[in-house]
């Protein structure tokens, strides 16, 4: 008798969440997640409970775009606060914790005055006793480092806190990431499965290898019957992915800074954000069913949520042969290490680079190259862009830097030469400090200072100085946080007043009047290279 086998819907989310929140990369470590519960989601629950109808006028309107406000009617308010009672009551010993980091900074505010540590280490509040490190810099200004692996191995991380949802989508139409909490519906199927484990592969393999009625039932705990199996399963196969075996380096760009390079060899895949879900569409956009069943390496360039996309890493997690991360010393608070975070959440094959290590393998050489700006001044190591040289053909992914200190890229330059392709994030007006990291800070910072130190990436001139040192014959420009389904993260709605268009048009204008083929990337597109030429010769 012939079993009848399913496949998962392309339009399945398969969404990861803490305690009802969007999962992102500061949501795992217990002390980023605590300092955001406190001063980030009770914040916001306590206040949507106050003012219901204020976050509704508020959410449209579009000045206040990735503000602090719940995207809910107000008469939601019952289940918020039901949400925000038992969050204070799950996580009382990380709340705890979190508080006395400030209790923490105090004490060294006030006692540490460049003599030694050491009486103040039976001062240290008892929950966090063992945890901490006391520290001077330089200039004998007293901090703290954790020991981040230990605090992974303790009671303040709960993996029980993680969770799995998912629902049917039709569009690009989401509530903000980080100010919106997911609320019980009838049309989400809750799993509550942590992060590292293996149902989450099983699920998503079923969007190319079917299953079985019963596999997918014992899987998900549902009876066949039910709407969540005939809503989310079907028994038509998707497009099958046809893989690439050509002569050259095809490139394929997926939307905002990601970007997929294949050679008949191998496939590397840079900073993963894929529209997975199969609906209509305005947008031309690649999916799923355009990336590789296997996928050698995929590059991390930093921890920053439109770069580090939990809904699209973990699914992939069981096609992905090797994660490559910037090489970070854990135990700094505003820095958690990413290697250790991804082990945690079950990633094999964790690889950490540094500035201008490399990898190499085929005919491939990945090479670390540093990364500067855009992270508001703050003491962050987890970042670092690529250097991808296949046999003759070399391409640079840039990210977000902001080329504040021309000559570092000299010496760059001096090290891997020109480049044939340069990938550039022109997002130059970007939010301030206190939007992303404002939880991690003991003392809330003055309104100038804060706006004086921005998430932003190169404007024209600095975007101009980069190209002349490296000499591309083609500049692309990415990581804008356009495309649709990037806005429930990134927020971002401009015109052609915008400054980030007006510099990036600017740049554009420039590389075209050199002969320089110069494009803002938007949806998808897809160029083919001759690796055994180089472009600028």
């Amino acid at each position: 008798m012939e079993i009848t086998e399913y496949y998962l819907k392309p339009n399945v989310v398969i969404e990861p969440l803490v305690d009802n929140w969007y999962a992102w990369s500061h949501l795992i470590p217990p002390v980023t997640y605590g300092l955001n519960i406190i001063k980030r989601h009770v914040e916001i629950m306590n206040s949507y409970i106050l003012a219901p109808n204020l976050h509704m006028e508020a959410v449209k309107n579009p000045r206040f775009l990735g503000g602090p406000f719940i995207d809910y009617e107000s008469d939601r308010c019952e289940e918020i606060k039901d949400l925000l009672e038992n969050t204070l009551k799950k996580r009382e010993k990380l709340i705890s914790f979190s508080n006395a980091i400030s209790e923490l900074d105090d004490l060294l505010l006030n006692e540490a005055k460049g003599y030694s540590m050491e009486p103040l280490y039976d001062k240290i509040p008892t929950i966090l006793k063992g945890y901490v490190e006391l520290i001077y810099d330089l200039h004998n200004n007293p901090s703290f480092k954790f020991f981040e692996s230990l605090l992974y191995k303790s009671e303040f991380y709960d993996k029980n806190s993680q969770s799995i949802a998912l629902w049917l989508t039709s569009n690009d139409e989401r509530p903000f990431c980080l100010s919106t909490p997911r609320i019980d519906s009838p049309d989400v199927l809750s799993l509550n499965v942590p992060f590292e484990s293996e149902v989450i592969d099983k699920i998503s393999m079923m969007r190319r290898k079917p299953a079985s009625i019963q596999q997918i039932t014992e899987l998900l705990n549902i009876d066949s019957n039910s709407k969540f199996f005939n809503e989310f399963f079907t028994t038509e196969p998707l497009t099958n992915y046809k893989s690439y075996g050509g002569e050259k380096v095809r490139m394929r760009y997926f939307g905002h800074a990601c970007v997929l390079l294949e050679t008949s060899n191998i496939s590397i895949l840079v900073d993963p954000i894929i529209s997975y879900y199969g609906y209509q569409t305005d947008v031309d956009r690649f999916s799923d069913v355009d990336l590789p069943d296997t996928i050698d390496y995929v590059l991390i360039t930093h921890n920053h949520q439109d770069h580090i996309l939990l809904e699209t890493l973990l699914p992939l997690r069981h096609r992905i042969k090797n994660l490559v991360v910037p090489k970070t010393k854990a135990g700094s608070l505003q820095d958690p290490a990413l290697s250790l975070m991804f082990k945690t959440i079950g990633f094999k094959n964790v690889v950490e680079i540094d500035d201008l290590e490399s990898i190499e393998f085929h005919d491939c050489t990945i090479t670390g190259v540093p990364f500067i700006g855009e992270h508001c001044d703050l003491d962050i190591r987890s970042k670092i862009c690529h250097h991808i040289q296949i046999e003759n053909f070399s391409l640079l992914f840039l990210a977000d830097s902001c080329n504040i200190d021309t000559m570092l890229y000299h010496h760059v330059q001096r090290e891997i030469g020109d480049v044939d392709v340069v990938f550039l994030g022109m997002e130059c007006d970007g939010a301030p400090l206190s939007w992303l990291y404002g939880p991690l800070l003991n003392d809330r910072l003055e309104r100038d200072k804060d706006y004086s130190r921005t998430i932003s990436g190169s404007n024209y001139e600095q975007a101009q100085k980069l190209v002349n040192i490296f000499n591309p014959k083609e500049l692309y420009v990415y990581a804008m946080g356009q495309e649709p389904w990037i806005k429930f993260i990134s927020t971002k709605e401009y015109t052609d007043e915008s400054t980030p268009i007006i510099e990036s048009n600017k740049l554009l204008d420039e590389c075209k009047s050199k002969g320089i083929t110069a494009e803002r990337l938007f949806g998808e597109k897809e160029l083919f290279y001759d690796k055994k030429l180089k472009l600028h010769m």
